[in-house]
């Protein structure tokens, strides 16, 4: 197993020493984990081209070491504890001998269907142990997983598909959210029909049994295809630098990004990570509730706990559903002793009362998480006090798709905490905070931009089919770095807080929406003539996303507001529909035609009166007119 750290010296020992030589740290880390073939060199990089490869002509394959490796001393642990939608519903455990023989019957049956090595597979399934089954089952044979949350359209399926050249889809019938039954067959049908001319099969989960359209020639079920597979598949021998996993994610520009992870350096740092940053003990039982969809599903429902022999739960459902004590309920029903959510489900748990977590006994916790976004005072300390009872350390961690890992984040029981910041690098991380012109701001107590200026295994290699991106979006705002594209703030001890996004990219509840994507979407109307979007502070989400809209030969009323919606909904899916749309006779623009979201967003947060000058601007007449209808719309 991996480092796990254990008292503060050891943490600025070995953070010391990450720094001092990083090639002889990782190394170490490295070399707990099965090769087939030794590496023979650590790391190889340049950031301006750029260029990163860790653990250099290394063999090895990623399900061996999270389940193969543990057969001996865990193969009757359970791996994956199932909570169903419905409480009534069977609860599965499936132990780590149990969850080797589906992915080997699962890999056999792709390879069955002609998929190999390099071969891309989407999945768009709900949370079900399948999901998980499948895409160790991929990584089995080396074939390329790219996982679509399953609340995204049929068109933003189409995209990623198309993006990847996938050639098969893995789906459900139904994903059961809640009190509702949803068609996931129907919108992967829906996607083929718009085109994906690269999908050879699709295959389906019975998941509810509810009737769905069927395709004699593409469509098989998954039950029908496993059953009879042999229980073992020899693991494909993969390069440390091969790829893993596609996993899209919005960007400023409208084209979704396909962040590329490769197996090696991903396996090391999502292992190390997970083992510091919760804790983890030998018969702990790990609840984050995440959606595989999203890069925390990748690296801390599957990767990082399987790799270290633990016990790691997935749910299928909503916090609210049947009460909105469900999370409470199951901490005490399986005695969940690290649990990791997003500050939206705090905050949304938080207005239906204390009683709630109250009424159980959540005493088995011992780590609580934090992910997606800043968490705010507020929600942090009623956390700390409703669920943790204040014994629990909160860990408020900061990372992103393209980091793979867990980057910035107290250690429990080590580090110290404080609200709303997400505290210290993790050994091998070296942030640095800069300027506009890229001069580093040594000293505390200070503002600026959030860099990493050297790599760390788990960092994004390149993104899919367009290396160029990669290389503007990351690494050319300042030599030798990697941008997060997120501004912060360190205290006078150096403690780091993540403040958001400088670029055009809108957090809400935890995901990633790129302006220019739903900016696009909203133009499908075909009354639109101009649309800008913008985040606004919302008491639930974090951030809104508030939606300035020039339409041409309709009303301005709700019934063209509900329409621009379900443009939005189809284009993208439901989590993209703006919270507020205000119809605008102009937007405020730069005399070279650029549209000010700087202006924009103080009007949506009620901050008009800070605009400063805008008497530069091409129409500054027009600001007027959009604040006074944004006072009207609220």
């Amino acid at each position: 197993m991996t480092t796990q750290i254990t008292s503060l010296e050891e943490y600025h020992r070995e953070y010391a020493k990450s720094i001092e030589d990083p090639e002889s740290f990782w190394k170490k880390e490295a070399e707990t984990f099965h090769w087939f073939q030794p590496f023979d060199e650590v790391l190889k990089w340049n950031f301006e081209e750029p260029n990163v490869k860790w653990f250099l002509n290394g063999k090895t394959n990623i399900t061996y070491n999270a389940l193969d490796r543990h057969i001996a001393e865990r193969g009757d642990k359970t791996a994956i504890l199932w909570e169903p939608n419905d409480p009534e519903d069977t609860v599965i455990n499936l132990s780590y001998k149990e969850l080797l023989e589906e992915v080997c019957k699962c890999a056999n049956a792709l390879k069955k269907f002609g998929i190999k090595k390099g071969d891309r597979v989407v999945f768009y399934m709900p949370m079900v142990p399948e999901l998980t089954i499948g895409v160790l089952a991929c990584a089995r044979i080396g074939a390329v997983h790219s996982v679509v949350f399953a609340g995204f359209s049929a068109q933003a399926l189409s995209d990623r598909v198309n993006d990847a050249q996938a050639k098969m889809i893995i789906c459900s019938d139904f994903n059961r959210r809640g009190s509702k039954n949803i068609p996931v067959k129907k919108v992967v049908d829906d996607a083929l029909e718009i085109g994906c001319s690269s999908i050879e099969n699709v295959l389906v989960h019975k998941n509810t049994g509810d009737s769905i359209s069927w395709n004699s020639l593409k469509d098989k079920w998954w039950h029908e295809e496993l059953d009879g597979q042999e229980s073992y598949c020899t693991a494909e021998e993969m390069d440390s630098e091969d790829l893993l996993f596609i996993l899209y994610t919005s960007g400023s520009t409208g084209k979704p990004k396909g962040v590329v992870h490769t197996v090696g350096g991903y396996m090391v740092y999502t292992s190390y990570s997970f083992r510091n940053v919760f804790q983890y003990q030998e018969n702990d039982v790990y609840w984050c509730t995440a959606d595989i969809g999203w890069i925390t599903g990748h690296s801390y429902i599957i990767y990082g706990p399987l790799l270290s022999g633990a016990t790691t739960v997935m749910f299928e459902g909503v916090p609210t559903y049947p009460t909105p004590a469900r999370f409470w309920q199951i901490c005490e029903k399986h005695k969940v002793n690290q649990f990791y959510t997003a500050p939206t489900a705090i905050r949304a748990l938080m207005a239906y009362g204390d009683h709630l977590p109250a009424e159980s006994d959540l005493s088995s916790i011992k780590v609580l998480g934090s992910v997606g976004e800043p968490i705010n005072e507020e929600a942090w300390h009623w956390y700390d006090k409703h669920i943790g009872k204040g014994k629990a350390p909160i860990v408020d961690t900061w990372w992103q798709t393209e980091t793979g890992g867990i980057l910035i984040s107290p250690l429990p029981g080590i580090t110290d905490t404080k609200p709303t910041y997400a505290s210290y690098p993790l050994p091998g991380i070296q942030t640095v905070l800069v300027d506009v012109e890229g001069n580093e701001l040594k000293e505390n107590n200070v503002e600026g931009l959030l860099c990493i200026k050297h790599p760390w295994p788990s960092m994004i290699r390149t993104t899919y089919g367009d290396h160029e991106r990669c290389k503007n979006v990351y690494f050319s705002a300042f030599k030798g770095m990697y941008f997060t594209g997120d501004g912060a703030r360190k205290d006078d001890e150096g403690r780091i807080r993540v403040i958001g996004r400088v670029d055009d990219v809108i957090n809400v509840s935890g995901h990633r929406m790129g302006t220019a994507e739903v900016e696009n979407a909203i133009n499908e109307h075909p009354a639109v003539v101009e649309s800008a979007i913008v985040g606004y502070p919302h008491d639930i989400k974090g951030q809104g996303i508030y939606a300035f809209v020039i339409t041409q030969g309709v009303a301005k009323d709700d019934t063209t507001r509900k329409e621009i919606l379900e443009v939005v909904k189809r284009e993208i899916g439901p989590i993209a529909k703006p919270d507020k749309i205000q119809f605008v006779n102009g937007l405020p623009k730069t005399r070279s035609g650029k549209i000010m979201r700087r202006i924009l967003r103080k009007i949506a947060s009620n901050e008009a009166d800070s605009l400063g000058d805008i008497s530069t601007l091409l129409n500054p007449e027009c600001v007027k007119e959009v604040i006074d209808g944004n006072r009207t719309l609220i």
